[in-house]
């Protein structure tokens, strides 16, 4: 509000506040939006033009030059993310090398920053990531919602290692955070055509306006995009990886003061895919001492003398399922930002709630043999979260932010496990006490669901201030207190299966409960907590600043709500909570006049109590058991750096790199991976490298231009556009099986195009993976001796056409 504002006006508008948080209209106050910039690269300063200043919020919740901030973040503007035509999370990272992201399908997408975060095994309702995914100041609390196309973005900010002072909720890793253009009352629109091989087709189109002068902005946007399939099923004959996206969003703008703002923000996703088909890529009949595996892959389909082994070529793209199969899923929500800005101090209040549909159906076998028909677990997930901050403004010697949030979540799980004819002869040991008519019984037709409910509650305080101790040294110090509750239910039952005899009921039974055992119970928690950090930011020339940091995060406990391993009570089900120490040393840096920035840092961090999802088979056996629990001690260190320059106004180059030692520090007894099943069950893991983590990642990339004068009035010209993503050998097993180590890769893409100088057309040719690389995403190793994989997209090409008015 201005400050000639009479307080029964001020009253009038507080009220209005609170309607819109009564009525879940969902009143966000958050800071206002920094102004477009060209970046690119992470933390370049300038585009190819040169000299841009990047404005982030995200660090410390107020507008500043990237520069100054004193934490390693990595920052993407909309028009790099145009450059490349990346407009998902998982593109998105081959520009940023420390962030990882794994996904067999969205619910089971597992993103780790410096190595940290999750690993990569499936996920489990009851865990939540180190990593926080933030659109528009909204936390997300499942990261299958991350797994949208992103639509009219403003910008991407990656902020490495703990942020829980003032994020908090789940980020003892990370944070990537995500804002999208604000409505403009001054008449925009810009579109986007593309079409590309494997049916590739993508329509992106987005259009703002006053509809009150200086009182009320609407913006809308929208994405579809589509292709056919980069695999092939041969025993549908179908394509599969193949997916169909909608996205649509819609932005209410409302100032009816300068000093004040209302944003409401309305969100629809939709994703329709025919996966996961995983593709064979080994088998191995003897553990690593040469010992045969019983009871093996080879072994189970010499029963069937109709069936052929698969090829055991992954990059042929062909997998062989026989039942249904897709991962389906909608997203939806609504948000509201109120800025208040009283001269001294700036308001912010945030309010949304948000739902997330999830419909899978999978092949549990990868076969065209009817052994496992049905392998699946539905989510519908709701959340609601307020938070509000008051955070200083203007220069002055003590800087500060002080708020709470709130935070409220359900996810009510579905899960269906089906076995077909073939289920009985496939699974039966040699060793079993069991007759073959007996397993046939048991398993032919079979069907087990299982409900389970995990719900969580967070209320935090939260403060962070900057003490500016002389012009060139500030002392950053902050702190949060979080009070968290979970609880939750896990039911499993049998819904479907023959009626055995009396004499076959024992057996029929043991056998059945080997897979799905009936079981329920509940369990419940409450935890306290604190997180801080301290940060000493130096000032050395106007170009040049060194931080040194230290952090304290937390990430409250887990629920177990799943089959667990025979012995576990209720109280196990209670998984611990994570206590993190971060440290960090950071240097940045501009010059040649800006065109060229320079930053760098080196992290040392141990988490105690690391949890983790777990993966565990047993040798010889049909049983595999999924869980999570905590590893006592982890590590991860390294050094990060990245370098742009923009040599003239045409031309423009920018590296990335990372190292990343992250290892158990002590994990005595670790699943057995599964070379090693013969020798035990447990492993001692201490010293050995975390899953999911390239030792090196490391990016490059150029951009330039030419002008080639004059056509209808209107400047155009000539761009290109060139990069290469490289990551070193990593481990995609939760046990690190040798069967599971994923070879270095690396990913060029390319563009060429014209536009005119305004923008109302831009024609351009694309490449992504360029050199048609052959790549795994990852290897899953089962104790039957079969590796099966994801693997990367072949060599895509096509046009993009783009307006803007």
């Amino acid at each position: 509000m201005s400050k000639s504002v009479s307080f029964a006006q001020r009253h009038r508008v507080l009220a209005g506040v609170a309607l819109f948080a009564l009525v879940g209209a969902q009143p966000a106050l958050a800071q206002t939006q920094p102004a477009p910039v060209d970046d690119i690269a992470p933390e370049a300063a300038a585009d190819a033009g040169g000299g841009d200043t990047i404005v982030v919020t995200a660090s410390r919740r107020r507008d500043e030059n990237v520069q100054d901030v004193p934490v390693a973040i990595s920052v993407i503007s909309a028009a790099a993310l145009e450059r490349r035509g990346d407009y998902t999370l998982g593109q998105i990272q081959q520009q940023v090398p420390s962030l990882q992201v794994f996904s067999f399908n969205p619910r089971n997408t597992n993103i780790n920053i410096r190595g940290l975060g999750s690993n990569v095994a499936l996920t489990n309702d009851g865990l939540e990531n180190g990593v926080g995914f933030y659109i528009d100041n909204v936390y997300y609390g499942r990261v299958g919602l991350s797994q949208f196309d992103l639509v009219d973005l403003q910008g991407i900010e990656v902020l490495r290692g703990p942020q829980g002072t003032l994020f908090g909720k789940n980020t003892t890793s990370g944070v990537i955070n995500i804002t999208s253009k604000k409505p403009s009352f001054e008449p925009e629109a810009s579109g986007e055509a593309s079409l590309g091989n494997y049916g590739f087709y993508q329509l992106r189109a987005s259009a703002s306006a006053g509809i009150v002068p200086d009182l009320l902005a609407v913006r809308v946007s929208g994405a579809i995009s589509q292709n056919s399939g980069f695999l092939f099923n041969k025993t549908t004959n179908q394509r599969a990886q193949n997916y169909y996206n909608a996205s649509v969003r819609g932005q209410l703008l409302f100032t009816p003061d300068p000093d004040f703002e209302v944003r409401i923000i309305g969100d629809y996703a939709k994703q329709t895919q025919d996966h996961v088909l995983n593709v064979f890529a080994d088998l191995h009949t003897t553990y690593a001492n040469g010992a045969t595996i019983a009871n093996n892959f080879a072994q189970r389909a010499a029963r069937y003398p109709g069936y052929t082994l698969p090829s055991f070529r992954p990059f042929d793209r062909v997998g062989e399922a026989d039942s249904h199969y897709q991962s389906n899923m909608a997203g939806y929500g609504v948000s509201g930002e109120v800025n208040w800005d009283f001269g001294n101090a700036a308001l912010t209040s945030i309010t949304a709630y948000r739902w997330w549909d999830w419909n899978p159906a999978n092949d549990g076998d990868s076969t065209s043999l009817p052994v496992v028909t049905k392998a699946q677990q539905a989510n519908r997930q709701r959340q609601f979260s307020q938070e509000l901050r008051l955070a200083s403004k203007g220069n002055r010697t003590l800087d500060y932010v002080v708020g709470a949030y709130y935070f409220w979540q359900v996810i009510r799980g579905y899960g269906a496990s089906a076995y077909g004819s073939a289920a009985a002869l496939w699974n039966r040991p040699g060793t079993s006490p069991y007759t073959l008519a007996q397993w046939n019984t048991a398993l032919d037709g079979f069907e087990a669901n299982s409900t389970s409910n995990p719900q969580t509650r967070t209320v935090a305080l939260f403060g962070q201030t900057d003490l500016h101790l002389t012009d060139t040294l500030t002392l950053t110090t902050g702190l949060r207190w979080t009070h968290e509750k979970k609880e939750g239910a896990f039911s499993q039952y049998w819904v479907a299966g023959t009626t055995p005899s009396a004499a076959d009921l024992a057996a029929v039974t043991a056998i059945r409960s080997q897979f799905n055992p009936v079981t329920s119970f509940s369990t419940r928690f409450s935890d306290n907590s604190l997180s801080g950090l301290v940060t000493l930011g130096w000032k050395i020339s106007p170009d040049a600043n060194v931080y040194a940091s230290y952090s304290r995060g937390n990430k409250s406990g887990g629920l177990n709500l799943t089959n667990l391993p025979t012995g576990f009570t209720a109280d196990q089900a209670r998984v611990r909570p994570e206590k993190v120490d971060a440290f960090e040393l950071g240097f940045k840096s501009q010059f040649l006049d800006s065109r060229a920035t320079f930053n760098a840092a080196a992290f040392w961090t141990e988490i105690r109590d690391y949890q983790t999802a777990i993966t565990e088979q047993l040798a010889n056996s049909v049983n595999t058991r999924q869980y999570i629990a905590n590893i006592p001690k982890v590590r991860s260190r390294g050094v990060e750096g990245d370098l742009s320059v923009s040599l003239s106004d045409n031309f423009a180059f920018n590296t990335s790199a990372s190292y990343t030692d992250a290892v158990y520090v002590d994990y005595a007894n670790a699943p057995q991976a599964v070379e090693y099943l013969n020798l035990g069950g447990i492993q001692d893991l201490s010293g050995k490298p975390l899953p999911g983590v390239p030792k090196f990642a490391w990016s490059v990339g150029a951009d330039a231009n030419a002008p080639l004068g004059d056509l209808g009035g209107r400047e155009i010209g000539l761009y290109a556009h060139a990069d290469y993503a490289h990551r070193s050998s990593f481990n995609t097993s939760a046990t690190n099986s040798a069967w599971a180590q994923v070879p270095g890769y690396g990913v060029a893409n390319a563009r060429i195009g014209l536009k005119t100088d305004d923008g109302l057309w831009d024609l351009s040719l694309w490449a992504k993976n360029l050199f048609d690389k052959d790549y795994f995403l990852n290897l899953s190793a089962a104790n039957t001796g079969a590796v099966t994989s994801q693997i990367g997209e072949p060599r895509t090409y096509g046009v993009t056409l783009r307006t803007r008015l």
